[in-house]
């Protein structure tokens, strides 16, 4: 556990201070924008990178909720910043992921449910502001009822959703 919480910690800290965008986003260091699905933009000459949520290129899907990267690539190995859209009435199936995630909801009413059952009808909801983390390896579900929902996931990549055997 105290790892889990030194680690959300150093996650914060790289947040608010940006200093893993300054040096990754930097052009030629294999930043946001060379790689496939990629953050937006780029760090500017003084190393600060902005992006506005008009600027996110979302990835849509035909199941499932919509993505759009913020910061790294959750595809390779490094820190990253999703963004998660679901559509009303979508969820995901039980899955797991191979590192922490720190999930912090944005907008609309967050479904949430641990274990490898998929009941939504037995989720916590969690509101704008809330906030849940999802320890490696651990099952779990989560979706949106009759509205919207986005989330802002951080984490280290990899970070395949892998389904969870039922």
């Amino acid at each position: 556990m105290a790892r889990s919480v030194a680690t959300g910690f150093l996650v914060l800290c790289f947040t608010a201070l940006g200093a893993a965008v300054a040096q990754d986003a930097a052009p030629g260091n294999g930043g946001a924008q060379e790689t496939a699905g990629s953050a937006p933009a780029r760090a500017d000459d003084r190393g600060f990178v902005r992006i506005k949520p008009e600027d996110l290129v979302w990835r849509h899907r035909d199941s499932g909720p919509d993505t759009a990267v913020v910061y790294g690539d959750p595809a390779k190995e490094g820190f990253y910043i999703i963004r998660v859209r679901f559509a009303p009435h979508t969820h995901s199936e039980p899955h797991y992921h191979p590192h922490d995630r720190h999930v912090t909801v944005l907008s609309g009413t967050w479904y949430t449910g641990t274990g490898s059952s998929g009941d939504m009808a037995h989720t916590v909801p969690l509101g704008p502001g809330s906030y849940m983390f999802h320890p490696a390896g651990a099952v779990h579900y989560d979706g949106a009822m009759d509205e919207e929902v986005v989330l802002e996931i951080k984490g280290m990549g990899p970070a395949p959703s892998i389904p969870a055997p039922r």
